[in-house]
């Protein structure tokens, strides 16, 4: 199936219980990743202990099965010590491997603890060749592409670096690209990178004046991945793990889809024989509408399905009548007692699921409800109205199988762990970090709510001003009357702005030289060489000012001092390199990190509250640091962008939120309707430590009625109403 070039490619498995850790070995998973405790991007999953770890690694390997820990959340600055003391004892269980996205987690790891085997985590973004290089310069041995990678750029990205490759290839898909999606957190505060994300995609949205019938749906609401038919491609194309998602589904699920594509990859050139089995164990797992995802398309037309809530399980019916906890509804599939059901509410795009307690046909009980029939359903503590849907999500005969957990004896453990927490490995690496010990929990403690913060901020204010870096997607933005002479100004380089630079006047060149150019969060592969040109011209006129939206955009600097002087390079003077809020930064060892490659200043992490801010700022070391404090920033970054989709119009939420979605570096970008502001707390920023605010004029029109209504509104001492402060005052979480 897979050819004579490549070795077949691993299967690899998620869990998020033992349970379901040991269902994925016995069905055939070649390797296993699971959360490590508190530091994973699935926060709301139930934590493992460290005995628990150390109990699925040993059998694992002794099943010939790898354990991979992912830890790839977000890490804040006061975190950095749990941190350390959890390093130190994963080395004495020996993962197989740690996915993680963090930079600063990557820092502490390579210079602390370098036994550990690293992959990059598709929260990392790597959609281009450029990202890849990176992390295999960076000692990466795998990367775990971006699913919006098509299967051409995947050839391409494999042909250009030698780094592993593993891609998902089933299981669910975000609307927008993993790593800069924003939408959680700029609503509550939930932030996705940290696990937390109360998945806003899903929910039912209208456009403000869509035509009849086009009024309202579930517009950003992804099916789930199915590439099964695409893993002989896939392989040829260099990918070395097929990565399966999924840390909190059913044991029912994982291992109905693990033994899908266990033998679909088994079965080799006779992988059309076994499709139909395939196929309904797939069916079993209970998953969403499936596409094959951007692997054939970058436009791929089944990514979803508007009018199609996008609820995981098969649908059962919609509600006809409610009375207290039971529900009358004409059933599209066969149910049990004991059967899992989820609701999900129309109106608010809430979801609950039950364990469902009797079905009733004619008032009388019955033990079985039959697809096709009329019948009311007892769903403890559910308030549905008419019209809300029931699926089900998980059967009784499967969740009633017997705990394979003890299996495992987690309790044989304990010394090892104990001997490791003897050794004092994370005292000598704090010690060297000049960072005080984790402290522990006390019941009573009090924290101060965001209010009492807020009463107290400006009373020992500087008296010197803030600087103001004043950013744009235009060249107009040179002749804006919006800021009086900016520190800094930041212009958004891409193929419009290039062609503005090549229309302007000799005379006016030299401006050029004195703007930041800001390169986009996301350039596709086909996009590599026209970046690569566009910066080398700038250069070349003396442009030496950039700043990076990811990380591997720092390759397109790579060899610049060590080249230049004759042949037609551009003359002395090393680039001046600044970081986007794109790469969030929310700790000092990724300001070290980014120090260490070159980076003179970092934007922090947009969804930063003021206490992170403030943890991140007092061990900042060398390290300028800024933040966004006026912006309509992007919520989600997405590639696709279907016919249905209106841009340049509102969008409305449930609760009566609104949006503008926009086209933008080729990418769809859902805006906030009002810019978020933090110019009424400059003085507090730059108490905290902050070197420099920046005003984000990006979607922002600069005619000139528009820049002086906004320059009034910028500097006035009132703060509106309605504007939003982000995540400034509430607890990130």
């Amino acid at each position: 199936m897979m050819g004579a070039v490549y070795k077949r490619p691993e299967l690899l498995a998620p869990a998020g219980s033992l349970d379901v850790f040991i269902t994925a070995v016995e069905e055939g998973a070649d390797a296993v990743y699971v959360g490590a405790p508190a530091l994973n991007a699935r926060a709301l999953a139930r934590h493992f202990t460290m005995e628990e770890l150390a109990a699925m690694i040993d059998y694992g390997h002794k099943n010939g099965v790898k354990v991979y820990l992912a830890m790839n959340s977000l890490l804040k600055e006061d975190e950095i010590p749990q941190l350390v003391e959890l390093l130190a004892l994963l080395e004495s269980i020996s993962p197989d491997a740690l996915i993680i996205q963090d930079l600063g987690l990557y820092y502490l790891v390579k210079k602390y603890f370098p036994s550990f085997t690293l992959h990059a985590s598709t929260l990392m973004g790597a959609h281009n060749s450029l990202a890849v290089q990176q992390f295999s310069d960076m000692g990466f041995k795998r990367v775990v592409l971006a699913r919006e990678v098509t299967l051409e750029e995947t050839r391409k990205i494999h042909k250009a670096c030698p780094v592993e490759l593993e891609v998902f290839v089933h299981g669910a898909l975000c609307f927008s690209y993993s790593g800069l999606c924003l939408f959680s957190s700029f609503q509550g505060g939930k932030i996705s990178l940290r696990g937390r994300c109360v998945q806003p995609c899903r929910r039912r949205y209208s456009w403000t004046g869509a035509g009849r019938g086009q009024n309202a749906g579930y517009f950003f609401s992804m099916n789930d991945l199915e590439a099964i038919r695409m893993l002989p491609e896939l392989a040829r194309a260099g990918v070395v793990s097929f990565k399966i998602e999924g840390r909190m589904r059913s044991a029912n699920y994982v291992g109905s889809v693990v033994r899908a594509y266990r033998k679909m990859i088994d079965a080799g050139s006779e992988a059309e024989s076994v499709l139909p089995e395939v196929q309904e164990l797939l069916y079993q797992a209970m998953g969403r509408k499936a596409t094959a995802g951007y692997f054939s398309t970058p436009q791929p037309e089944d990514a979803i399905t508007p009018f199609h809530s996008g609820n995981i399980g098969h649908f059962i019916g919609k509600v006809i009548s409610s009375t207290g906890d039971h529900v009358v509804v004409t059933l599209q599939e066969g149910v049990e007692p004991g059967d899992r059901v989820r609701h999900h509410h129309e109106k608010t795009g809430d979801r609950r699921s039950f364990t469902l307690k009797g079905i009733r046909q004619n008032s009388e009980p019955v033990l079985l409800g039959t697809q096709g029939k009329t019948v009311s359903l007892c769903l403890p503590g559910v308030k549905a109205d008419v019209g809300d849907a029931l699926y089900k999500v998980d059967v009784k005969k499967r969740r009633v199988m017997e705990s394979k957990k003890n299996v495992l004896e987690p309790k044989r453990f304990r010394k090892l762990i104990e001997k490791a927490e003897k050794k004092g490995v994370a005292a000598i690496v704090l010690k060297k970090l000049t960072v005080r010990p984790h402290p522990v929990e006390r019941r009573g403690t009090k924290v101060r709510s965001a209010k009492n913060r807020k009463g107290q901020r400006g009373r020992q204010e500087s008296s010197q001003p803030l600087p103001i870096w004043l950013r744009g997607s235009d060249l107009r933005l040179l002749s804006q009357s919006v800021v009086e002479q900016p520190e800094r100004l930041m212009i958004s380089l891409d193929h419009e702005t290039m062609k503005q630079i090549r229309q302007q006047k000799k005379s006016q060149q030299r401006l050029l030289k004195s703007v930041t150019w800001v390169l986009p969060p996301v350039i596709l592969e086909h996009d590599v060489d026209f970046y690569q040109k566009a910066v080398w011209d700038l250069l070349q006129q003396g442009c030496r000012q950039w700043m990076v939206s990811h990380v591997g955009q720092l390759q397109l600097f790579q060899g610049y001092s060590k080249k230049r002087g004759g042949g037609g390079i551009p003359p002395a003077g090393k680039p001046f390199i600044l970081a986007d809020y794109t790469l969030n930064v929310l700790n000092s060892a990724a300001l070290q990190f980014l120090q260490e490659r070159g980076v003179h200043a970092v934007e922090l992490c947009i969804e930063a509250d003021r206490d992170s801010l403030k943890n991140v700022c007092q061990k900042k070391r060398k390290s300028q640091v800024g933040l966004t404090v006026y912006s309509r920033p992007p919520l989600f970054t997405a590639r696709l962008h279907p016919d249905f989709f209106h841009f340049n119009k509102t969008f409305i939420s449930p609760r009566g939120e609104r949006f503008e979605l926009v086209q933008k570096w080729g990418q769809t970008l859902a805006l906030p309707e009002k810019p978020f502001s933090l110019m009424s707390e400059l003085g507090e920023l730059k108490n905290l430590g902050i070197d420099f605010a920046v005003v984000d004029l990006s979607f922002t029109p600069l005619h000139r009625k528009a820049m002086t209504a906004l320059r009034k509104s910028l500097f006035s001492r009132a703060k509106g109403r309605a504007q939003s402060s982000f995540n400034f005052f509430r607890s990130l979480q």
